[in-house]
């Protein structure tokens, strides 16, 4: 299977696995649950849920111990994502080639829709830790707490890597800063993925250390991309208006080291990611080509 299917079928599977979430009752609510399911069924890469499961897969091949940490990720990520294009924060009309969620429903339904997937995805791992406690599960149940402590810390780094891009929009930030707000706002949550499914597989710890490592450099590697593609992508393609970030002027790794300086620093990045995985041979040839992806994506 090439890396096209393996990402296709992984994909498939999160799919599924989200959709057992969304509810469709009719209730007074269903509007807020319709805000939900807009964003949370609106086909992005589900790129962290599936680095959760590859990186469980190096150590133990069956999944369905980390998937619902793996789904409660790709909520936090969506969360996000509705209010990272608030009219407050980066005011953005599109997303996927589609309305944003304020635009599709209206200002207050989007807070409140981002809110509640926020507050899902802490249901969904208590509930998954409540079951292996219940069921005398001592071993799983202490990964899954470790996993979920890794979690809480690393939605609250994201959250105030938001911050940050957004109070130091239009000043002059240091190399330093720059990488710090990145680290913490794309990094942060793309580090916990790869930690997230080491630690649940049992995985030792200079194994959680070197993808952890690995998983710092994507995350890198995903925020220089993203950058790039700002500066010159085509916005049919990546479902976003070109030239935002410049217009905002946040400060990007384009605007810092240039265009060509930030395709050499993608590079770089990427490779280091990759060196990372050289002690697992073949087994990790998915999360090599992951990391070309990421490097090589156009959206």
């Amino acid at each position: 299977m090439d890396f096209k299917e393996n990402l296709k079928l992984y994909q498939d599977i999160v799919n599924n696995e989200l959709e057992k979430y969304i509810i469709k009752a009719d209730c007074p609510e269903k509007i807020l649950n319709n805000s939900v399911e807009y964003s949370l069924m609106a086909g992005g890469k589900r790129l962290r849920p599936i680095l959760v499961m590859a990186t469980y897969r190096l150590f133990k091949e069956d999944y369905a111990e980390c998937l619902p940490f793996a789904i409660a990720i790709e909520m936090i990520h969506n969360f996000s994502l509705i209010h990272d294009d608030l009219p407050e924060i980066d005011n953005d009309d599109f997303r996927h080639g589609k309305p944003t969620n304020h635009k599709k429903f209206n200002h207050a339904t989007a807070l409140l829709a981002g809110d509640s997937l926020l507050n899902q995805a802490y249901i969904v791992i208590s509930e998954e830790i409540f079951y292996s406690i219940k069921n005398e599960f001592k071993d799983i149940t202490d990964n899954k707490i470790r996993a979920f402590n890794e979690f809480t810390k690393a939605t609250d780094k994201m959250i105030l890597g938001e911050y940050l891009d957004t109070e130091l929009e239009g000043k002059d930030i240091s190399k330093e800063m720059l990488q710090y707000i990145h680290e913490n706002k794309t990094g942060a949550l793309l580090k916990l993925c790869a930690k997230m499914g080491a630690i649940l597989a049992n995985a030792p710890e200079k194994d959680i250390e070197r993808l952890s490592k690995y998983a710092d450099k994507i995350g890198l590697a995903f925020q220089i991309k993203d950058d790039i593609l700002s500066e010159e992508g085509n916005s049919e393609i990546t479902g976003k208006p070109v030239g935002n970030d410049k217009e905002l002027g946040k400060v990007t790794y384009v605007a810092y080291y240039g265009l060509e300086g930030a395709k050499q620093e993608l590079n770089r990045v990427t490779n280091e990611a990759i060196e990372q995985l050289k002690i697992y041979g073949e087994r990790a040839e998915f999360l090599r080509q992951l990391a070309e992806y990421i490097r090589d994506r156009n959206k």
